[in-house]
């Protein structure tokens, strides 16, 4: 919707008129639309004057647009309150009706009609009897202070003044309207949604077709058709379903479907809810890839590379986690932002997905795991000791469970060489000394 047809809305004028050409006319001549909107949100009626009107003194004078006379020929007019401000906007309104079509005197008045309805609806703003917190379907909405950032109601789809609007945003799922619009709200929270039910739907486009849909919105039920009458159907590639225009905005969102299961990250067109949901989803590990799709790590190295490096990770926490210098430089807070990664290394978030596309996260996490190894294999003697040596061989340097030319023994978790490990076709070293030493303690304890 284009701003001038934003400010046709604003004028509760006889139905007549606002279909009249003129008052089209009056608003589109206008070239630069920044410039017609910052002079209707600063209320400035000298700046109206020198950019908006000619210079011609006929046309002021007859319609009596010097702010101190409005088209009265004896005495003048101020409009400094509600009641005079309503008594001009009734004045003008007439006068409009009055002059003849597509007239000069016509186009000034409709302009000088916009500027005191805004002016009008400025005075009535009752922002500060607005609470600042209204809770509302779940959501919790939070009055903004902002009044130069532009921004459009997710209720009506029209643009929020916030010059002369009070407007809130949920702090849940960023949910933006008007305070008039509070109380038409249908749509719950969808951070709620989140978490109630943290999945990604995995059908690419589960599309099960206008007729079962009834020939309506899924959201709002409003009546649509692929043909446009009397709304357009528009389809919403998360869900499937197809949606109104008022509840589909033509977004899009990177759909976690075809990630998974094609690694496709081009963005597809998605409805205003689904939207604000897979924006809330996009950081939560809610992803197996190893029971969605075991055959992507065949396909995708990049996720060969991130496992092993996660696997490493978990197998360093150990040691941070009981050295007292790790835990004063807290060095596991450099994967805050990732907090799955050290505490499993099969979940995956549709972010980590996207930055793994990219080659971001194969960057970052090499990074990390570098500053890890460091602290234990240089920097920090107490984690030295934790170190392994090779029991079969007894030669080499000291091994760790994360070096990339080593095997653990899954029962004991002890470290040896892999060449050494796999060649030896005995069993583990000290698998078989605890083996022993469990006998020989059910031995004393049936002698004693």
């Amino acid at each position: 919707m284009t701003t001038y047809e934003t400010i046709l809305q604003k004028l509760p004028l006889q139905q007549d008129l606002i279909e009249n050409k003129c008052v089209w006319e009056v608003l589109s001549s206008q070239s630069d639309t920044e410039d017609l909107e910052y002079r209707l949100q600063h209320d400035e009626c000298e700046l109206f004057k020198q950019n908006i009107f000619p210079s011609s003194s006929d046309r002021t004078m007859d319609l009596g647009l010097a702010e101190d006379h409005f088209s009265r020929p004896v005495g003048s007019f101020v409009a400094s309150d509600i009641e005079q401000l309503k008594l001009a906007i009734e004045e003008c309104k007439r006068l409009i009706l009055e002059l003849p079509e597509h007239s000069e005197r016509q186009k000034d008045t409709v302009v000088k009609l916009i500027h005191l309805r805004l002016k009008l609806q400025e005075l009535k703003d009752p922002e500060e009897d607005e609470p600042n917190l209204r809770v509302l379907l779940e959501h919790r909405f939070s009055k903004e202070k902002s009044k130069s950032v532009k921004q459009t109601c997710d209720k009506c789809s029209t643009i929020i003044w916030g010059l002369i609007q009070t407007w809130y945003t949920c702090t849940g799922c960023y949910y933006r309207c008007h305070s008039k619009c509070m109380n038409l709200i249908t749509k719950p929270c969808v951070r709620s949604k989140v978490s109630h039910q943290s999945e990604y739907e995995l059908s690419i486009c589960p599309e099960i077709g206008l007729d079962r849909q009834d020939y309506r919105c899924a959201e709002c039920r409003t009546p649509v058709s692929l043909r446009g009458v009397p709304s357009e159907a528009r389809q919403c590639d998360y869900t499937g379903q197809y949606y109104c225009s008022a509840c589909h905005w033509n977004d899009t969102a990177i759909i976690p479907a075809r990630v998974i299961h094609n690694w496709e990250f081009e963005p597809r067109k998605v409805c205003r809810s689904s939207m604000r949901y897979l924006a809330l989803m996009m950081s939560r590990p809610v992803l197996k890839l190893k029971e969605i799709n075991p055959l992507l790590f065949n396909f995708v190295e990049e996720l060969v590379e991130i496992r092993k490096l996660r696997q490493d990770i978990l197998l360093m926490k150990p040691y941070f986690i009981t050295c007292k210098e790790a835990m004063e430089a807290r060095l596991l807070l450099q994967l805050h932002d990732r907090q799955h990664f050290v505490e499993n290394d099969d979940m995956y978030s549709l972010q980590d997905l996207i930055d793994i596309s990219s080659g971001r996260l194969s960057c970052s996490l090499t990074e990390i795991h570098t500053t890890f190894a460091k602290h234990i294999k240089l920097d920090c003697e107490r984690c030295q000791a934790k170190g392994f040596v090779c029991e079969l061989c007894k030669e080499g340097d000291i091994l760790f469970p994360f070096d990339s030319h080593t095997s653990v023994c899954h029962d004991c978790s002890a470290v040896f060489h892999r060449d050494c490990y796999y060649d030896n076709s005995t069993t583990c070293p000290r698998c078989a000394r605890m083996t022993e030493r469990k006998q020989d303690e059910l031995s004393d304890e049936k002698e004693a």
